[in-house]
């Protein structure tokens, strides 16, 4: 585990030792150059940490920039320069269950089919069902699809559609009943 130092309110005053040279340097904390060296030298095995707690490329590589991006701007805070790269391999890790986290985060709340959605074989079967109707219907005469359209699928009464194709009541009767004869007898032959 890296030792980050916090960010002290105000500088209390040093002491010059005999070891100034040693002590500006962990002071400084992890330099630009020494965190290229790390880039280039850790790059490939940060990457395998990340595939071993990920799913895909994409995300491995953006979760190692990432870290590599949090360290750099943390780098004043890392004491200890050799621990760079366990810093680093620590942000990797925190990343990726981070990643992980917003992905079940997004599946659970994606939205859920409805329990009374027909499957779609259901679907493929009412389709069928439905072009077979179509087909049906076009082997009618003109008045019986007219009455059967207009009184079933536009949901109109008899009076209506008698008015609607200025016939009478009893014709749109006759119309609709020999009609549906037809569909039955269309419907129930093989095809």
């Amino acid at each position: 585990m890296p030792v980050i130092a916090p960010v002290p309110a105000a500088r209390p005053a040093r002491i010059p030792s005999q070891r100034d040279g040693a002590a500006d340097t962990a002071a400084a904390g992890t330099t630009v150059d020494h965190l290229t060296e790390t880039y280039r030298a850790h790059y490939r095995s940060l990457l395998g940490l990340a595939a071993l707690l990920l799913d895909d490329t994409a995300s491995c590589e953006d979760v190692v920039q990432e870290a590599f991006i949090r360290v750099h701007s943390a780098r004043k805070r890392v004491r200890d320069p050799e621990k760079t790269l366990a810093y680093l391999r620590q942000t990797v890790v925190n990343l990726s269950r981070s990643a992980l986290r917003r992905r079940i985060i997004g599946l659970k709340l994606l939205s859920k089919p409805m329990p009374d959605m027909a499957s779609a074989e259901e679907g493929a079967y009412d389709r069928l069902e439905r072009d077979s109707l179509i087909k049906a219907m076009k082997g009618l005469q003109r008045r019986q699809r007219e009455v059967l359209v207009l009184r079933y699928f536009a949901d109109m009464t008899e009076a209506q559609v008698a008015a609607t194709l200025g016939i009478s009541l009893g014709s749109v009767k006759a119309y609709g009943s020999r009609g549906i004869a037809a569909l039955r007898i269309a419907m129930e032959a093989p095809a």
